[in-house]
C-alpha cells in the first residue's frame, strides 16, 4: 500500500485532497487486500486510483458589460466498472484537479454502495456564479456545455448538480446540450419538474443522510427524538438534513454559510427554516441576516485566525457536517466529544480530517463517512435516471420510500463488511470495504481494459 501511495503522491504532487481520499480508502481495504493476494498481479489499485479519462478545458463567456472572461473547466471519469461514469458539476473558485479527483474517487464508492448500476465521475469551474446575473450565469454555462457536451450522455457519462450548480445552471446547461445533440435524453440530472426532474432530488442528500442517522441510533434503541443537533452550511443539503431531523423530533441549533454561523438555542423550528429556505434560495443571502428577524440567535462571523471552528463547539447529541471538506479537523473533533456528541453523519464530500476522524473512531462513537451516508443524493440521481428512461414520473412518496429503502441497505452492508474483515461496527472501514470489492470484482470479471 505504501508502494502506492508514494507512486501517486510522486505522479501528483500537491493533490493533498485526493491523496487524502486515496489513503483513507486504501488504509481501510488492506485485510481485502491481505485476502486475495492476486490483486497485487491484477494491479488493482493502481487500476482503480488512476482516472480512466481526465478532460480539462477552457469556458470562454462574456459578462454584461461586453467583457471576456475565461475559466478552467474539468470532467474527470474515473471509474465505469458498474455503469456509467455519475457524479455532479462544481462551480465555485476552489475547483481544482485535485478536489474534482477527490470526489470522483470518492463517488465510485459512494455510487457502489447505492445498489445502482453507475460508475464514478466528477466535474466543474472555477467560475463563481455568485453575484452573477441570470444572463451571465447562462452565458458561461452554454459555453461550458458547447465543449463537455462531446464528453457525456445518458448511457456514457450523467453528471448533475454540486455545489454553485443548482436548478438555473442545470437548465441552461441542458438547454444547451439538447440544442448541439439534438436530442431529448436523461443525460443530465437534477432537472426541474417539468422536464424530467424527479421529485424528492433536492431533499435526497439531506433527507439520506438523517436516515442513515436514524439507523444507526436503532442500533443503539435509540430514535433522533429529543436530541440536539449541530448542522453546517446553509444550502440544499443542510436544510433538508434540518428539514427531517425536525420531522423526526430531533432539534436543529446552527446553519452557516462562508462568511459565519448562527447559533439558536431555542431551536430552529419550521418557520425559521422556511426563512433561511427563502433567504439562501430567492434572495441568495447570508446566514447573519438570520439575527435580523430571529434576534434571540447568535451570530459568530467566520475567522479563519483561529485552529477551530467555533461551530463545533457548542454542547449537543449529533453532529451532521453539511458544508464542504476538511471543515472538522482535529481540535473540532475534541470539541464535539468535549460537548457529548456520540453522533457524527457526514452530508457533505469528507469532511472531516484524517486526524478528525481517528478521534471518532478512538471514542467509539457512531461515525457515518459520507460516501455512506450522503448517498441519498446520488441514489435518487439514479431513480432519476430510471424515470428519464421509462418517459414517467414516480410520486414523491414513492422516490421516498425508495430512497429509505436505499439507505437502510447501505447501512447494512456496511455493517456487513465491517463484520465480515473483524472491524465490527466500524462504518468507514465497512463503506471501504463493501465499495471497493464490488468495483474491483466488475473490474476484474471485464478484463484488462
Amino acid at each position: 500500500m505504501t508502494d502506492i501511495l508514494n507512486l501517486i503522491k510522486n505522479r501528483d504532487p500537491g493533490e493533498k485532497e485526493f491523496h487524502q481520499a486515496v489513503e483513507e480508502v486504501l488504509e481501510s481495504v488492506q485485510p481485502v487486500l491481505d485476502r486475495n493476494p492476486q490483486y497485487r498481479q491484477d494491479a488493482v489499485l493502481e487500476r482503480i486510483t488512476e482516472p480512466e479519462r481526465v478532460i480539462m478545458f477552457r469556458v470562454p463567456w462574456m459578462d454584461d458589460q461586453g467583457q471576456v472572461h475565461v475559466n478552467r473547466a474539468f470532467r474527470i471519469q474515473m471509474n465505469s466498472a458498474i455503469g456509467p461514469y455519475k457524479g455532479g458539476l462544481r462551480f465555485h473558485p476552489s475547483v481544482n484537479l485535485s478536489i474534482l479527483k477527490f470526489l470522483a474517487f470518492e463517488q465510485v464508492f459512494k455510487n457502489a454502495l447505492t445498489t445502482l448500476s453507475m460508475g464514478g465521475g466528477k466535474g466543474g469551474s472555477d467560475f463563481d456564479p455568485k453575484g452573477k446575473s441570470d444572463n451571465e450565469v447562462m452565458r458561461f454555462c452554454q459555453s461550458f456545455m458547447a465543449e463537455l457536451f462531446r464528453h457525456i450522455g445518458p448511457d456514457t457519462d450523467v453528471p448533475a448538480g454540486d455545489i454553485g450548480v443548482g436548478a438555473r445552471e442545470i437548465g441552461y446547461l441542458f438547454g444547451m446540450y439538447k440544442k448541439l445533440s439534438n436530442e431529448f435524453t436523461g443525460v443530465l440530472t437534477g432537472k426541474s419538474l417539468g422536464w424530467g426532474g424527479s421529485l424528492i432530488r433536492p431533499e435526497a442528500t439531506g433527507y439520506g443522510s438523517v436516515y442513515f442517522a436514524a439507523e444507526m441510533l436503532a442500533i443503539q434503541n435509540q430514535t433522533l427524538e429529543g436530541k440536539t443537533c449541530l448542522v453546517s452550511g446553509s444550502g440544499n443539503v443542510a436544510q433538508y438534513t434540518a428539514e427531517k431531523i425536525i420531522e423526526l423530533g430531533g432539534k436543529v441549533v446552527t446553519f452557516s454559510d462562508s462568511s459565519g454561523y448562527i447559533y439558536d438555542e431555542e431551536g430552529i423550528d419550521t418557520d425559521k427554516l422556511d426563512f433561511v429556505k427563502r433567504l439562501k434560495n430567492i434572495k441568495r443571502g447570508r446566514i447573519s441576516e438570520y439575527i435580523d428577524k430571529y434576534s434571540e440567535a447568535v451570530y459568530t462571523e467566520a475567522d479563519t485566525s483561529l485552529d477551530y471552528n467555533p461551530l463545533w463547539n457548542h454542547k449537543a447529541d449529533c453532529a451532521f457536517p453539511s458544508a464542504t471538506e476538511n471543515e472538522i479537523n482535529e481540535t473540532d473533533a475534541a470539541n464535539l466529544m468535549k460537548n457529548g456528541v456520540h453522533l457524527i453523519c457526514e452530508g457533505a464530500n469528507m469532511p472531516s480530517t484524517p486526524e478528525a476522524i481517528n478521534i471518532f473512531l478512538d471514542k467509539k462513537i457512531l461515525y457515518a463517512p459520507g460516501k455512506a451516508s450522503n448517498a441519498g443524493g446520488v441514489a435518487v440521481s439514479g431513480l432519476e435516471m430510471a424515470q428519464n428512461s421509462m418517459r414517467l414520473n414516480w410520486p414523491a412518496d414513492e422516490v421516498d420510500r425508495r430512497l429509505k429503502i436505499i439507505m437502510k441497505n447501505i447501512h447494512q452492508t456496511c455493517l456487513n463488511a465491517s463484520a465480515e474483515y473483524g472491524v465490527s461496527g466500524n462504518y468507514m472501514a465497512g463503506a471501504n470495504i463493501a465499495g471497493f470489492t464490488k468495483v474491483v470484482t466488475a473490474m476484474l470479471d471485464q478484463g484488462l481494459v
